[in-house]
């Protein structure tokens, strides 16, 4: 069956319209956002490329949209991605590089995306996982949102549904995965969009533009989606990894040990049959996370509302399945690094157009303010999207740049080794720098012309390049000295 036809079996409608070209909203009339975002997710969907996933509502989002073929975030690591996000700041500028510190912790008064929204007399509401939930003490970000946070505050291992007072049948022996015929609704992102589409409803009558955050936990693991999505996806023709080696001449700081899920085999390698359901599972938990989307976007279609509301889809960061040997984020390799983004304002030209200039998610901050006639506060680090909007051929920024410490989840104020990886059209260089002294430790090179699978390191064999992205990377990131903690 083809996907288009599986979709309609799952009864996922297809969204699509012809779309005006980019311009102001009308006076007084500004254009609500809807903030659609995932958590764990890769680019890899229908979209991007990679037919074998089902993501028919991301894919059709796309079309009438402006993709963005090279996002990437700021740190593959749900906190700090989130707050550098919502913030507009680099996680040094914030100084959150960990999953405990809460943002208002290092920036007490900074105002934040939906913040911002608020202040200018938008209506901000959160349902679901925006700002991190780690925190047992402060839930989210209060200050952002109009009305209290629905289903914000969870952790991932409770979405566990339960018939009769206990959970269903389990149909797969794997760890951190489960196989349960069960609605969607059993399931947190299930919830969160009938909770979205009620709240559109609610808007619809509000006098105010909104702005909406709805954030999905999956793919996130545990890989538990309904039965139904697995059933998409045959075990047997799920592809294994295109390298499973880690990276020739690659330094061994640049690599973890995958504890997010390998600790739940015992520190052991799953075998083939278990990394092809893995990634099944991955798989499914896409497409169902797609579904909900689904059901989102219909709903602003039936109420009027898709032709003055800025639609933007994006994750917190990617994720390893099997690359390297490697599972779920903390690196700034590729897979963990990239993003999928897609901005659909209601006015848009030359649609369907995917911009390959490097953008990183601290731009939507600056984007988004400027497609609602927002002043843009002086502190943010990102850079305006709205070139690519109009044309997508522009290059609004030569680089991103993503980072990550050592060790991953370190203990303390702060960490060991910060690693600064600068991500070219071409090429990804990384610097691997001693915190204390700034002392460059490790170096890695990829050529993405002839490697886009980061599978051989060339620092070694290309100073002349190092050099020139060296002092590139220097211009965001100085070589700096941190001898003590604050």
């Amino acid at each position: 069956m083809k996907p288009r036809s599986l979709a309609l079996a799952l009864g996922i409608t297809l969204w699509g319209v012809p779309l005006m070209g980019l311009a102001a909203p009308p006076a007084g009339d500004k254009p609500n956002v809807l903030f659609l975002m995932a958590d764990d997710l890769r680019p890899e969907l229908g979209c991007y490329g990679a037919g074998h996933v089902i993501s028919p509502n991301i894919d059709r989002l796309a079309k009438r949209g402006r993709m963005f073929e090279r996002a990437y975030c700021q740190q593959a690591l749900c906190n700090p991605s989130r707050a550098s996000m919502l913030t507009g700041l680099r996680p040094d500028s914030l100084r959150i590089w960990n999953l405990p510190t809460h943002l208002r912790q290092r920036r007490p008064d900074i105002v934040t995306l939906p913040q911002h929204f608020r202040n200018n007399g938008y209506f901000t509401e959160c349902v679901g996982k925006i700002f991190h939930n780690w925190r047992q003490d402060i839930h989210g970000d209060p200050q952002s949102w109009s009305v209290p946070q629905f289903m914000h505050y969870a952790r991932h291992d409770d979405d566990t549904p339960k018939v009769d007072g206990k959970p269903p049948g389990n149909e797969i022996k794997l760890p951190r995965s489960t196989i349960r015929d069960v609605p969607d609704e059993a399931y947190f992102d299930g919830r969160i969009a009938t909770r979205a589409v009620e709240s559109l409803q609610r808007l619809k009558k509000n006098r105010k533009p909104f702005f909406m955050a709805v954030g999905f936990w999956k793919p996130h693991l545990p890989f538990n989606a309904p039965k139904r999505y697995w059933n998409l996806y045959d075990p047997v023709k799920v592809k294994l990894p295109e390298s499973l080696a880690r990276p020739e001449n690659g330094p061994d700081i640049a690599l973890h040990d995958s504890r997010e899920l390998l600790r739940a085999f015992g520190g052991r390698e799953p075998s083939t049959e278990e990394i092809r359901e893995l990634r099944r599972g991955y798989y499914a938990a896409t497409s169902y996370m797609d579904a909900q989307i689904g059901r989102v976007l219909d709903e602003l279609d039936r109420l009027g509302l898709r032709d003055n509301t800025i639609v933007v889809f994006t994750a917190d960061h990617g994720f390893h399945l099997g690359e390297h040997s490697l599972w779920c984020k903390t690196s700034n390799y590729e897979w963990d690094a990239a993003v999928p983004l897609i901005i659909a304002p209601p006015r848009l030209a030359k649609r369907d157009a995917a911009s390959p200039s490097p953008v990183e998610l601290l731009d939507l901050y600056p984007t988004l303010a400027e497609l609602c006639g927002l002043a843009k506060p002086i502190h943010l680090e990102g850079t305006s999207l709205v070139p690519a909007l109009e044309e997508p051929g522009v290059r609004v920024k030569p680089f991103a740049i993503t980072q990550h410490p050592r060790p991953a989840y370190y203990t303390g104020k702060e960490p060991e080794t910060m690693g600064y990886s600068l991500r070219t059209r071409h090429h990804r260089y990384t610097e691997w720098r001693n915190w204390r002294t700034g002392e460059v430790v490790a170096r890695e090179l990829y050529d993405h012309g002839n490697d886009p699978g980061e599978n051989k390191n060339i620092a070694g064999e290309s100073a002349r390049q190092v050099q020139l992205l060296s002092r590139k990377l220097a211009k965001v990131h100085p070589v700096r000295r941190h001898p003590a903690a604050d």
